[in-house]
């Protein structure tokens, strides 16, 4: 068997068994299936593979270093120029983001899903209204805020009594459009108690921005965990790619 063989067959049972996984955590905690997007996450592994996963079904991948990603997007682009793909693929950048990336990463990202301050904020804003100017993109770049479960800056993320003013600041921002909060637990504790507090901030939140409707939360480890506490969307890589990274370029 060729090696892109064996990664095809190693990739599609590796998402199967997340699919499952999914699926019977859906309904252990009373949810349809369709609730809960599964977001692959493609970081440190080669386009190829994100490729081989599109043609198993996915469309959203996660990303979290900017060149890297623009590598990967720009592989996808020449794809659909070939004919090799049909469908339109959407990129979340996943990962904590400087703000002098703001503007490449504003030409092709579908969401940032990682923004913990109003000077991030702004700066998305200003090179999303760009984009939309130039014609890089046809609609509002979605954010979600970071929320920091721990309150350790260096994790990232925004403690969750300071939620409401970057929340009311991405409202007003026009080249943006406010989807929600993510989260990830810190390293050690009770993913149930986090997602529980993350669960309680997304409520108080909905109260004034009722459209900020996902929630994304759980990864490989923790996914049953925030299925349970109304994630709407996990974030899986070492499940579904292994944890074997290629050399950074």
């Amino acid at each position: 068997m060729r090696q892109t063989d064996m990664r095809l067959t190693e990739i599609s049972t590796a998402l199967d068994s997340v699919r499952a996984r999914l699926a019977a955590a859906c309904l252990a905690a009373g949810r349809e299936v369709s609730d809960v997007a599964l977001l692959p996450v493609t970081k440190f592994f080669p386009a190829s593979d994100a490729r081989i996963l599109y043609e198993l079904g996915c469309r959203e991948f996660g990303e979290s270093r900017e060149q890297e990603a623009v590598e990967k997007v720009a592989d996808f682009d020449r794809a659909a120029e070939s004919g090799a793909i049909d469908d339109p693929v959407r990129w979340h950048m996943i990962g904590q983001l400087q703000r002098n990336k703001a503007r490449s990463v504003a030409k092709w990202a579908y969401a940032i899903d990682s923004v913990d301050s109003a000077r991030l904020a702004d700066a998305l804003d200003r090179a999303a209204l760009g984009a939309l100017s130039d014609g890089e993109r046809t609609a509002p770049l979605r954010v979600l805020i970071q929320v920091s479960l721990d309150g350790d800056p260096a994790r990232g993320g925004v403690p969750t009594g300071e939620l409401t003013p970057l929340a009311e600041r991405i409202e007003s921002a026009e080249g943006l459009e406010f989807a929600g909060l993510m989260a990830v637990p810190p390293l050690g504790s009770e993913p149930d108690e986090q997602f529980e507090i993350l669960r309680r901030a997304h409520l108080l939140i909905l109260e004034s921005h009722p459209q900020a409707t996902e929630l994304s939360a759980g990864m490989t480890g923790d996914l049953e965990a925030a299925v349970r506490h109304g994630s709407t969307c996990v974030r899986v890589g070492t499940a579904l790619l292994g944890s074997r990274p290629v050399i950074s370029r």
